[in-house]
């Protein structure tokens, strides 16, 4: 019964935590004087370069603060910045009108980022928790981190995507030519292996967890994915587009 009542009185304590920690990151939002800029630019150049070397950073985070998940929402207002200005850029190229761009902007930011970013978040905070983390050790992988380690690997796609990637399309991936789709699948395979690989990095810098392996299962199908879409030509890039331009009219 005692045991039972620690489990539950940890509980509650780790709730009450992760309500007070979620607090404080929203009070200091809009203190962008309190916000350590470069520091989260930094971030951001070694999540192409050097993603690896990010794990020092969660690992140090958790012994100064006590935390995994940031607490400076810095990296979060630059990655609100650059979503922006790309989206700019994918009206530009798409010849959107400035409606079209707000309700780009929109579904962008709430949909393709933030909810999305919420639902694979929470996927894989509830897997680990459940079924990569020993059922005798009662510390849990924070929700806040889990959302961290989305943004990290969203945001190296983010670029290539719907930065790198534009400069090219009217150009060449918009056309029916095998270098086309070559060039616009090879930057969702590039987006896809970022993506996967950061996540994986991410959650194994967890001492808490088992078999963070199993995050780089999907890389073997998504190459083999990409080498058909090359037999079967199909323009990826050229075929998202089109989806961009559907949802906007």
């Amino acid at each position: 019964m005692s045991f039972a009542n620690d489990i539950c009185s940890a509980s509650q304590c780790d709730i009450s935590s992760a309500y007070n920690k979620c607090a404080r990151y929203m009070r200091k939002i809009f203190k962008f004087d309190q916000m350590d800029f470069q520091f989260a630019m930094w971030q951001m150049f070694y999540l192409f370069v050097a993603p690896q070397k990010l794990i020092k950073i969660f690992r140090a985070r958790k012994l100064s603060k006590s935390q995994y998940a940031r607490d400076d929402p810095a990296f979060l207002v630059l990655f609100a910045a650059a979503l922006s200005i790309t989206t700019i850029g994918f009206s530009i190229v798409l010849k959107l009108t400035f409606v079209q761009f707000i309700k780009f902007l929109l579904l962008v930011i709430f949909i393709d980022c933030i909810g999305l970013g919420l639902l694979i978040a929470t996927l894989f905070w509830y897997l680990t928790n459940s079924f990569l983390k020993p059922k005798t050790n009662l510390q849990d992988v924070e929700w806040g981190f889990a959302f961290d380690i989305h943004l990290n690997a969203f945001f190296p796609p983010l670029i290539l995507l719907h930065f790198i990637q534009l400069f090219f399309y009217n150009g060449i991936i918009s056309h029916d030519w095998f270098l086309s789709i070559l060039l616009g699948n090879t930057f969702w395979l590039c987006s896809c292996l970022y993506y996967f690989y950061i996540t994986f990095l991410g959650y194994n810098s967890l001492q808490i967890l088992n078999n963070t392996r199993y995050f780089l299962v999907p890389v073997p199908w998504i190459v083999l994915l990409y080498v058909i879409s090359l037999f079967c030509k199909w323009n990826i890039s050229h075929i998202v587009m089109n989806f961009y331009k559907y949802r906007v009219l």
